[in-house]
């Protein structure tokens, strides 16, 4: 009997690895568009043979929580953003949270900048849920205001006249990536020693005024899920360059613990069992320590590992964005009397996470009407999240003030809803839709 030869623990790897670029030609191969029967969507994953590589790499390696894979996409990020920290999370909505809860940390109380039950917060009422959420939960009144029409970003000016006595923290998001006025945004919050977090989940890789959007507030928010500029599935981060803030993100994130020992790491202060912090007994192991009351808002390094692919297509999906959103506008620029297009803010070059159509009441077709025909056509729509989320069943009996009214935040949610521009719609499937989107034009107005 021939004695077999036990292959060699690379060689297996090897061949995994060689198994794994089969698959994904046979498992992801692209297939054609067939116009009217295959969906164009609103948003989705785009990723090649290098993410699974990735993915089947860490998860051979059985090491679960955040890695080296982990600490090489934080590095990549930070890299990116040009900030010094950068901490992943396992959602965008966690990345809200563990942002926010860092504002409430006991130990702001030394520069009278923490955040307490009945203070309030600034924000807009056409918004995703989770960008409010965490403050209303902790106890923060919110303070709404309205947005502008064609930007859909918050309308600064009545931004002084919300700021009262208990205001502490301005936080909006950048919406469909767009970015909103941080210069004056900036200015307002210095003026009265206010936190901004910038709910950059929508928006990785827009930019204002030459700066990338998430870096130019306390603490940007990033959302990694399939939506958005880059994919972990699941996942989010925090980025600032404040680095006091960063011990708590830190914490709160690591289940409010004292220690800063990442995962699988004992000792990194030096005095393990040395501290003497509370009512505890001197002594008391430092990983069991807690400072805050937090969360476990980790991710896997196996989806640190998508992410890190991810990260390095990043600016070819900015560009296909990009490209998307300019081919319909010019398409629709002659039904502009009709129809408010989708408009860069001043000074920012936004990486669009979708392009936005609000259809004018004086036009000879209704939003229903266009969204209808094009999602019979199997194009994707979407509104703007929850519309008026003061509207919305969960809010209904909700403590809050309105600064103004929110005349264009209902304008939009009845009149507006957005088409895709995700790296996916390839040139076939932006025509097909440029063509339902001109053709619906022509047969209403003509």
């Amino acid at each position: 009997m021939v004695n077999e030869v036990k292959k060699s623990e690379k060689e297996i790897h090897d061949s995994i690895m060689s198994l794994i670029k089969e698959w994904h030609e046979v498992k992801f191969s692209k297939k054609d568009f067939k116009p009217g029967e295959t969906y164009v969507n609103y948003s989705g994953r785009v990723f090649d043979e290098k993410e699974l590589l990735n993915l089947i790499d860490s998860s051979l390696e059985f090491w679960l929580t955040g890695g080296k894979y982990d600490n090489e996409f934080c590095e990549g990020l930070s890299k990116y953003l040009g900030v010094k920290h950068a901490l992943t999370v396992n959602s965008g909505s966690s990345a809200n949270l563990l942002a926010f809860s860092a504002l409430t940390a006991p130990e702001l109380d030394r520069i009278n900048k923490r955040i307490i039950p009945g203070d309030e917060f600034i924000t807009v009422a056409a918004s995703f849920p989770t960008t409010v959420n965490p403050a209303i939960q902790f106890g923060l009144t919110p303070v709404f205001l309205d947005i502008e029409l064609g930007t859909y970003n918050i309308d600064i000016n009545k931004l002084e006249e919300a700021i009262s006595e208990k205001t502490k923290l301005i936080m909006i998001a950048h919406t469909l990536g767009n970015p909103f006025n941080i210069d004056e945004v900036m200015k307002v919050a210095k003026k009265h020693n206010l936190w901004v977090i910038e709910d950059t989940c929508d928006a990785l890789g827009s930019t204002y005024d030459g700066k990338l959007c998430g870096t130019i507030g306390d603490i940007g928010t990033l959302s990694f899920y399939p939506a958005h500029q880059i994919t972990m599935g699941e996942g989010g981060a925090v980025v600032t360059n404040n680095s006091i803030l960063k011990m708590y993100l830190n914490s709160f994130r690591d289940w409010g613990r004292d220690c800063w020992c990442p995962s699988g790491k004992d000792n990194t202060c030096g005095k393990r069992f040395g501290w003497e912090l509370g009512s505890l007994p001197p002594g008391y192991d430092h990983k069991y320590i807690y400072s805050h009351i937090g969360y476990n808002l980790k991710i896997t390094d196996m989806q640190a590992a998508i992410g890190l692919a991810q990260l390095d297509k990043l600016e070819s999906f900015i560009s296909a964005r990009k490209r998307n959103h300019k081919a319909i506008y010019d398409a629709l620029k002659p039904f502009e009397n009709f129809l408010i297009l989708h408009e860069a803010t001043k000074k920012s070059d936004p990486c669009w996470f979708g392009f936005m159509i609000y259809v004018k009441p004086e036009a000879p077709f209704s939003k229903q009407d266009f969204v209808l025909y094009l999602e019979e056509n199997k194009i994707a729509t979407r509104n703007l999240f929850a519309g008026n989320i003061l509207r919305q069943p969960a809010y209904a009996a909700l403590k809050h003030r309105i600064v103004g009214d929110l005349k264009n935040t209902d304008l939009t949610m009845n009149n507006a809803f957005w088409v895709g521009v995700y790296p996916g719609i390839d040139d076939n499937r932006r025509n097909y839709m440029i063509d339902h989107l001109v053709k619906f034009c022509k047969k209403h107005i003509t």
